[in-house]
């Protein structure tokens, strides 16, 4: 059986797939980052490897941050192409995506395609950690809950608080005060799924928008995220299988077109 690896090297975390030749998934992993990129790489596809019974890998293509010094990769191709080409084999299969949201751990980005999920134009913020996992996280601890918690409390919110930094730490300290303010939990959450939004939103370009919109990135498995994107867009969105690993994904499935 032929096997293709995609790693992908984020700025928090190092994620990598494996795929077959028909493209289909295998096996996901992740690690932090950490200093040694490449050590961790190693580890994570060798411990994959051996739990999955593979012992050799044909093709690995790196996308993300990292991509340029990940030795173990073949070859590399950068993470805005990469999940362009990658939604082929992660969106649902009745939706045809015009435009990618994606929120990592600490950048954001929007991705327009076409017909042939070929990239159209993009916009990323990458300069701020607001608007990304970061922020969620941040956030989270401030109101000591877990971050896979963070969407469903939201959910519960009858009056979301009005969180309007455009900075982390401005935001940070916002949140802050409203806790020094009892005001609820749930109610701080739904204000920072709004206020993550509107800063994503700002981003994308309607007259650009056609087709379906899909969610990538561990941010999309967050529900009340999720649920704030479509309140703002007025839209559906759709999340990608995987999401937190489409990067790596999408690097596998161009590693197999590469590799055969």
């Amino acid at each position: 059986m032929s096997v293709f690896a995609g790693l992908d090297g984020g700025s928090t975390y190092l994620k990598a797939a494996l795929i077959d030749g028909t493209g289909r998934v295998l096996g996901t992993g992740v690690v932090s980052t950490g200093i040694d990129n490449n050590g961790a790489a190693g580890k994570l596809l060798e411990k994959m490897t051996r739990e999955l019974g593979i012992d050799h890998i044909d093709y690995t293509m790196a996308t993300g941050y990292s991509r340029k010094i990940l030795e173990l990769a073949n070859d590399d191709v950068s993470e805005i192409t990469a999940h362009a080409y990658g939604v082929r084999l992660t969106a649902p299969k009745e939706y045809h995506p015009g435009l990618i949201v994606d929120i990592g751990g600490q950048d954001s980005k929007v991705i327009y395609l076409d017909s042939q999920y070929r990239v159209r134009n993009f916009s990323m913020n990458d300069k701020c950690a607001a608007g990304t996992g970061k922020f969620m996280e941040v956030i989270a601890q401030i109101l000591e809950t877990s971050i896979d918690q963070v969407g469903p409390l939201s959910l519960q919110s009858t009056a979301p608080c009005d969180i309007n930094s455009t900075c982390v730490v401005f935001a940070q300290s916002e949140v802050i005060s409203l806790v020094a303010r009892r005001f609820d939990r749930r109610d701080i959450l739904a204000g920072m799924h709004v206020s993550m939004a509107r800063r994503v939103v700002k981003m994308i370009r309607k007259n650009e928008l056609e087709g379906d919109i899909l969610m990538t990135g561990g941010g999309a498995l967050n529900i009340g995220l999720r649920q704030a994107f479509e309140d703002e867009l007025m839209r559906d969105v759709f999340v990608a299988s995987h999401p937190q690993f489409n990067g790596a994904i999408s690097a596998a499935l161009i590693a197999c077109e590469r590799g055969r």
